[in-house]
């Protein structure tokens, strides 16, 4: 996945049907990294009473990653590899930040 790692550069990646504890998962790998913080976005409360429940719907709306620092290079290639791995094993992630599918 190709992000920009500027200092005060945030990031909102979600992938519609990854499950809430594997948004855990990869928040907390990339919490790892100097410099990174990350937040998860829940899906508002509100829904539609006569819409059909779809249990693979995540209950998670994104991952919010935020670069403190600059990120060296080093770094930022791990950020890519945990998030490719995860596309790999689940589904391309989507980056909201700017409305276009960052996916490999």
């Amino acid at each position: 996945m190709d992000l920009s790692f500027d200092s005060g550069q945030t990031w909102q990646l979600t992938s519609p049907r990854l499950p809430l504890a594997v948004y855990r998962e990869v928040a907390a790998h990339l919490r790892q990294i100097a410099g990174i913080e990350t937040d998860l976005i829940m899906r508002s409360l509100e829904h539609d009473p006569s819409a059909k429940f779809d249990y693979y719907q995540s209950q998670v709306a994104a991952l919010q990653i935020s670069c403190q620092t600059q990120i060296p290079i080093v770094d930022q290639e791990r950020i890519s590899e945990i998030l490719d791995y995860y596309a790999q094993r689940y589904a391309p992630w989507k980056n909201l930040s700017s409305s276009t599918d960052k996916s490999d």
